[in-house]
């Protein structure tokens, strides 16, 4: 059983307090982790704020250095995927295809390295300023900390990380308890690659007492997070009047209007993207909203994709979904389902449990107070809901407390505008589900679903400070 260290100062540090790892799909231990402690979290931020103050690496350097990260971390492509898939559970196919995302997410952060500008201020147009000139430039912040989530784990720790170092920022990288082991592997990739120690520091354990360790340093000047809304909001206070991005999720929703082409697939696409990952992604197809006139198609299109589903082993190629990241969130789901059928909800395929594993579900009947549509579902289940027209659908879209994307199909450019301009949410994907999302466009929500913007060129802007220089040639 292999061991995994943190990687402090550019070294691996053992602790004596150390954590399993267990393999989603079979509940067994895989690896075993360290554990930081205040000691080792001190000596993290110590080694940041020191290489930070006495790196100085050129925007081609870090550049340099993190297009080689990239390319070493895609030469052991596979090494990284099949421990997703036993820490994440996550299908190989899918964890193969994670990779290769968080590969593009690296090459476009390094090029950013080579991007860093700022502007001219028109200072000339005001009077008396004729012989000034003014302009900006983009400043690192400091020592930043890069909290990520279990369900993209390579990937998103790609979006802080590698933003971070392109703009000269140091990183203290704290990876979800339940995936931890991909983390240790992308700090190999990036000493490999020639980042000088202190420039990434993983510290890992409990979220609770690691977060808590990290907020109280005074030295962090930023912290990006992705994870839970009450976590998120509690982050938020400790930080202070230190800057954080959050990404806190969402309950997705979607509209198909009568006047959409191919329901059939359309069905498909929506239940495709509401069992990815077993559910447990921030912008999971959770809510459909379909026009009456098209209703039934939907609902009928959506069950028959959802039979040829296959739940098993995430290192078979033949695997669609996998576990759930643990037993307890697929026995939350499971109660949830119960009630909501309890209520007057329909289960037309799915609703069962075993073990981690919770079978792709679709429902019928939901209200917008249960639990499965009011709250961020993150599991395999999806609700479908009739409308009769566009403006009922928007209200019912915005009554969520979240906001980050939504799907809207459509043939009309009105209505596709319209659902533009009213949705309240940080994207609005047409004719696409609200799950799309490519890494190099801005990411983020609205309410409850975060503050700030992923995606390389966009979390620059979070990940640097603005100085306004003035030059008086007038004297």
């Amino acid at each position: 059983m292999k061991h995994y260290g943190l990687f402090i100062n550019g070294k691996e540090v053992t602790t004596h307090k150390k954590m399993e790892v267990m393999n989603k799909a079979t509940g067994t231990t895989f690896a075993t982790i360290s554990v930081a402690g205040p000691k080792e979290v001190k000596l993290a931020v110590d080694a940041a704020e020191k290489a930070f103050k006495n790196v100085k690496l050129s925007p081609y350097q870090r550049y340099e250095i993190i297009m080689k990260a990239a390319n070493l971390m895609m030469a052991r492509q596979k090494e990284f995927a099949e421990n997703l898939c036993r820490e994440a559970g996550k299908p190989i196919k899918d964890a193969m295809g994670e990779i290769g995302r968080a590969y593009q997410t690296l090459i476009l952060s390094a090029e950013e390295a080579k991007r860093l500008t700022g502007e001219m201020i028109p200072i000339q147009g005001a009077p008396g300023c004729e012989k000034r000139m003014a302009y900006t430039k983009r400043l690192p912040l400091g020592v930043v900390a890069a909290i990520t989530p279990f369900n993209f784990p390579v990937n998103l720790a790609c979006h802080k990380i590698g933003p971070a170092l392109a703009v000269g920022d140091t990183v203290v990288y704290k990876p979800a308890t339940a995936t931890p082991v991909t983390a240790a592997l992308l700090c190999q990739v990036f000493k490999e690659a020639g980042l000088p120690a202190g420039c990434l520091n993983l510290v890992m354990g409990p979220g609770g007492e690691v977060g808590k360790l990290l907020t109280d340093d005074q030295r962090i000047k930023m912290f990006s997070f992705t994870g839970s809304v009450p976590v998120g909001k509690t982050l938020q206070t400790q930080a202070g009047f230190r800057r954080v991005a959050l990404e806190l999720g969402s309950n997705s929703a979607n509209i198909v209007h009568k006047d959409a082409k191919n329901i059939a697939k359309i069905a498909q696409m929506c239940a495709k993207y509401a069992y990815t990952n077993a559910g447990q992604v921030c912008i999971s197809c959770q809510r459909v909203y379909v026009h009456k006139k098209v209703y039934k198609d939907f609902v009928k299109a959506a069950v028959k994709y959802t039979k040829t589903l296959t739940v098993g082993d995430p290192l078979s190629e033949k695997t669609d979904i996998g576990p759930m990241i643990a037993e307890k969130e697929a026995v939350r789901i499971e109660a949830w389902v119960k009630a909501a059928k309890k209520a007057g909800a329909k289960v037309l395929v799915g609703g069962k449990r075993k073990g981690a594993f919770y079978m792709p579900t679709v429902l019928t009947a939901t209200k917008d107070k249960m639990d499965v549509i009011c709250k961020e579902t993150f599991a395999p289940v999806f609700s479908i809901m009739p409308y009769d027209d566009i403006e009922e659908a928007i209200t019912e879209v915005n009554k969520s407390n979240y906001g980050l994307q939504a799907g809207v199909f459509t043939t009309s450019l009105d209505i596709a505008h319209q659902c533009a301009e009213e949705i309240e949410t940080g994207g609005v994907i047409i004719n696409d589900g609200s799950t799309f999302r490519m890494d190099n466009m801005p990411y983020g929500g609205v309410k409850d679903s975060g503050i700030g913007k992923e995606g390389p060129e966009y979390a620059v802007r979070e990940l640097t400070q603005d100085k306004t220089i003035v030059i008086n040639f007038g004297l």
